[in-house]
């Protein structure tokens, strides 16, 4: 007669020790209460002008909001921090993918606040045209100023059309001016037309370079080189210091084609390293040095009052576009209108003054 032994396999899993609970069930439903709860227009306007970075985090959410309901509360919030606003330097800093934007943004962010300053990174992604999603990962790539706690790094969905994000990041430019911030850095896509609508909401316009990518060329055609008041070639270091070199005497003949600009300042070139820290120290020096002369020729106050005055034209524009979309009798008549026109049963002129006309009868 033969006995069963009873032996398990390696793979049986033995009866465990539970682990003690640790975590307060009360504490978790007094977070998702206090989540909940909305903070009123003094709140968020008191928190802000405290430098809580809470607040002002809570009010650019805010303002980013496509609801009209939050409209007005977001609107008061900004004409309650507009007074202790305009006292920061706004620097726009863009470029091709790949020239090192977030490096650079990192680098120069951590010199800043290395002398001092509190600094404000306002990360402009793309939105994705299919999708409508953006990654959002500006935060990832800059490790280091993530930290620092004179530091505040704002990512932004560009969404779907460019004056909203446009009016979105000069908003929260006032904010973070209410908030304390010295230095407002504006880091666009650098891919489309978001660079023309950052270079009206800054006080000085950065454009990143690279060597031996076939730049050098395009750099002589007018655009964005025109509203570039310093051209900065990245990533002069290791093999690369040569051809950066060389890029920099190319890009110096480049702007001597465009004309003077009304500021009396003449754009300037340099080379610098992102990675190794290297020209950093210069950059800044060379935006101090335009700032000097701009505010003895008043060039920056004049600038900074022409920039006010076109987004007040830019807003009217939106709120327009954005009523005439949200009418009743639009939206009716919009669908039938749009497969009209691409049966080719009438010209898309024809059918947009159909639209207008029923527009301004309503």
């Amino acid at each position: 007669m033969s006995i069963k032994k009873n032996n398990p396999s390696a793979l049986n899993e033995k009866d465990g020790i539970s682990p003690p609970e640790i975590i307060s069930t009360s504490a978790i439903q007094q977070i998702k209460v206090s989540r909940k709860k909305q903070p009123s227009e003094k709140e968020l306007i008191d928190g802000i002008l405290e430098g809580n970075i809470t607040a002002l985090s809570r009010a650019i959410t805010l303002i980013e909001s496509t609801s009209i309901t939050h409209l007005e509360k977001a609107n008061n919030v900004i004409n309650g921090c507009l007074p202790h606003a305009n006292k920061s330097i706004r620097i726009g800093i863009t470029g091709v993918p790949g020239v090192g934007k977030s490096t650079f943004v990192e680098a120069f962010g951590k010199h800043l606040t290395s002398l001092g300053k509190k600094v404000a990174v306002l990360a402009v992604d793309p939105s994705s045209t299919i999708s409508h999603g953006s990654i959002l990962g500006d935060k990832t790539r800059m490790e280091e100023l993530v930290k620092d706690k004179n530091a505040f790094i704002r990512p932004s969905a560009s969404g779907e059309t460019l004056g909203g994000v446009a009016r979105k990041t000069r908003e929260t430019i006032t904010l973070c001016e209410a908030c304390g911030f010295d230095i407002i850095l504006i880091e666009t896509v650098g891919v489309g037309q978001s660079e023309t609508a950052v270079h009206s909401m800054v006080d000085f316009f950065l454009l990143l370079k690279i060597a031996g990518a076939g730049d050098e060329l395009q750099g002589i055609k007018r655009g964005i080189m025109e509203m570039a008041d310093a051209i900065i070639i990245n990533k002069a270091d290791g093999d690369n210091i040569k051809k950066t070199q060389l890029a920099k005497v190319e890009f110096n003949r480049a702007l001597h084609l465009f004309p003077a600009k009304k500021s009396g300042w003449i754009p300037t070139t340099a080379t610098c390293s992102a990675l190794t820290q290297e020209g950093i120290d210069s950059v800044w020096q060379t935006i101090l040095n335009y700032l000097e002369l701009v505010n003895s020729n008043h060039y920056f106050v004049e600038k900074r009052k022409e920039q006010n005055q076109f987004w007040m034209m830019e807003s009217i524009d939106e709120k327009l576009k954005n009523h005439f979309y949200n009418q009743p009798n639009i939206i009716q008549l919009l669908d039938s209108t749009k497969k009209a026109v691409q049966n080719n049963e009438i010209s898309p002129f024809a059918a947009a003054q159909i639209l207008l006309d029923s527009y301004f009868k309503k």
